[in-house]
């Protein structure tokens, strides 16, 4: 992708399944100089109530055992993905690739036992050295909340 002249112009792959494919759509819809008025106008705050009805659509394919929906669902579920880290992108805070690299970076802490070689019994020890590796993160961020809704988003809806 390029800025040629203050707009956007979109270099896409020819390749589908290219996750850089999905990333200049996103920007070509946000630019302000062409793209979509709906994208363009769209806020974080905006879009949450999408991004949580994708998931949403997405545990509904689950349970319905849809794997055409849930891969249908997935992409959309993606696309609030780029499009949030798009808006963060515009205001120079991060980018999808800094999404990336910390999920990367938190799965390689994470399982230090497929990575690291340290040994775990079973899934119910690694389950909880999870929550202890999630413990120690939020104490390092210096997140003060000991309960056990600690780190759950605050009106999260029932599944």
């Amino acid at each position: 992708m390029a800025d040629v002249g203050g707009r956007v112009k979109c270099f896409m792959t020819n390749n589908p399944q290219d996750i850089q494919r999905l990333l200049d759509i996103m920007a070509r819809l946000r630019d302000p100089d062409g793209g979509c008025p709906w994208d363009v106008q769209q806020t974080f705050a905006t879009i949450a109530a999408y991004t949580v009805e994708e998931a949403y659509e997405v545990a509904d394919a689950i349970d319905r055992e849809d794997l055409p929906a849930l891969q249908d669902e997935l992409g959309d579920l993606l696309l609030q993905v780029v499009f949030h880290a798009r808006m963060a992108q515009e205001l120079g805070a991060f980018d999808f690739g800094d999404v990336v690299a910390a999920i990367s970076d938190k799965m390689l802490r994470r399982h230090p036992h497929v990575f690291a070689g340290e040994p775990v019994e079973d899934a119910e020890a690694q389950t909880a050295a999870w929550e202890t590796h999630k413990h120690r993160e939020r104490q390092a961020a210096g997140e003060t909340d000991t309960s056990a809704l600690a780190g759950i988003a605050r009106g999260l809806p029932e599944w």
